[in-house]
């Protein structure tokens, strides 16, 4: 597969956001916890392509978008933002399109309520040492082709000309931690999550990876 790396550009925001449906369960799509395509992949991607997109990069083969790294250079603005300009849309537009109610969400949110009750989102604070992050994600047809390497390097490259001190990610999926591993991440934190018990009848690792720069 021929594939070039490029900045993210606004008409990009459709792909990006298909793709991340499709890989939002450890690389499956995320209809298997969840209903509301537009409400999930808002949250997923609205930071980063609407108030931070010169962060952002895309993988693209014969035209189309085949994967993507979502960036942040401060996971302090990131948060402040997104509390204050994208979350209240977001409980909004749950209400009104009925996702809030729908049988397949409510198990999942009941389920990240009783996660936040055992403190399971507690996480070390990283922004002095690890300040950004990112979230990256291929289709299927992309993976194993080196076009996740090729995302990451472009992205430390961006970081370093901003004078980044360091970037963190995390993910539970062990192939993905593996493959971050292999770019050069070293592990920082792990933690156990219980939200996705209903459907695979088991609990997951989170794993925080962070790198120097």
């Amino acid at each position: 597969m021929q594939v070039i790396i490029r900045p993210y550009r606004k008409a990009d925001r459709k792909a990006v956001r298909q793709i991340a449906w499709d890989t939002a369960f450890m690389g499956r799509p995320a209809d298997a916890f969840f209903s509301g395509k537009a409400l999930l992949t808002g949250f997923l991607t609205r930071y980063f392509t609407e108030y931070e997109p010169q962060s952002s990069f895309v993988a693209e083969s014969e035209g189309s978008v085949v994967g993507y790294l979502l960036g942040a250079k401060d996971t302090a603005v990131l948060a402040r933002i997104f509390k204050a300009k994208i979350l209240p849309g977001l409980i909004l537009q749950a209400v009104f399109s009925g996702a809030l109610f729908r049988k397949k969400n409510l198990a999942f949110f009941r389920n990240c309520w009783q996660s936040l009750r055992n403190k399971e989102f507690r996480m070390p604070d990283l922004s002095r040492d690890y300040p950004a992050t990112l979230h990256i994600n291929l289709t299927e047809a992309a993976r194993g082709e080196g076009t996740g390497a090729k995302l990451i390097a472009a992205y430390l490259d961006h970081l370093r000309k901003n004078n980044a001190a360091g970037v963190h990610l995390a993910t539970l999926s062990q192939r993905a931690s593996v493959f971050f591993q292999a770019q050069g991440f070293t592990l920082l934190y792990e933690a156990r999550r219980t939200y996705f018990r209903h459907i695979l009848k088991d609990d997951l690792t989170l794993s925080v990876f962070g790198m120097r720069l």
